[in-house]
């Protein structure tokens, strides 16, 4: 059975031009989808992987349609392949049922892995050479004094109710506008300890 899978990132795109095509190439049931490629949850690909059957094709319009990225893609389309289920891109000439579709697929699964391990080699070489260079990793250890005294003072000015505007007061800190709303922000997450110095 072809199944299609349709999707748009809102709720005001139209998934019309996707379902025509998913229609034409055969599709019997479609699921469709109105959420962000981001979005951890997508409810409908789940309904369809639940719906899934050896011998199936899960059929999109375009590979975006169906991934948030390279390695998510590759990843459905493993998890397919594990279910003995072929995949079928139509604008993207991608069919996992042919030897075609399967070297296409396969080139793809080997440049996502070569470009994580890349990332991986640039990371840890940074982390030596940052180390090399006395810096450590993480996060930084906290506000220096100057910046605590800052901040304690956006909040006494702000709190003050004199008047001042939050573009006075950060003129007379020499701080701008944004920085003096972060501080305002920054206040409550300091320690008791570092309020009272």
């Amino acid at each position: 059975m072809y199944i299609g899978y349709a999707r748009v990132s809102t709720q005001d795109q139209n998934l019309d031009l996707q379902i025509d095509a998913l229609n034409k190439a055969g599709c019997e049931i479609i699921f469709k989808e109105k959420i962000s490629g981001k979005s951890k949850e997508r409810p409908e690909l789940i309904k369809l992987f639940e719906k899934l059957r050896k011998g199936d094709t899960v059929v999109v319009w375009k590979l975006d349609r169906l991934g948030r990225s390279l390695k998510d893609l590759i990843d459905l389309v493993i998890k397919m392949q594990t279910l003995d289920v072929s995949f079928l891109s139509v604008q993207d000439s991608i069919n996992t049922n042919t030897a075609t579709g399967r070297f296409t697929f396969n080139i793809f699964a080997s440049l996502a892995e070569f470009e994580r391990e890349i990332i991986s080699e640039r990371t840890k070489a940074g982390i030596v050479s940052a180390r090399a260079r006395g810096r450590k990793g993480g996060r930084p250890e906290g506000y220096t004094k100057e910046t605590i005294s800052k901040i304690k003072a956006v909040k006494v000015l702000y709190e003050a109710n004199d008047g001042t505007s939050v573009q006075e007061i950060a003129n007379s800190l020499k701080i701008s506008r944004a920085t003096c709303y972060r501080y305002l922000k920054a206040y409550d997450g300091l320690t008791e300890k570092q309020k009272n110095k």
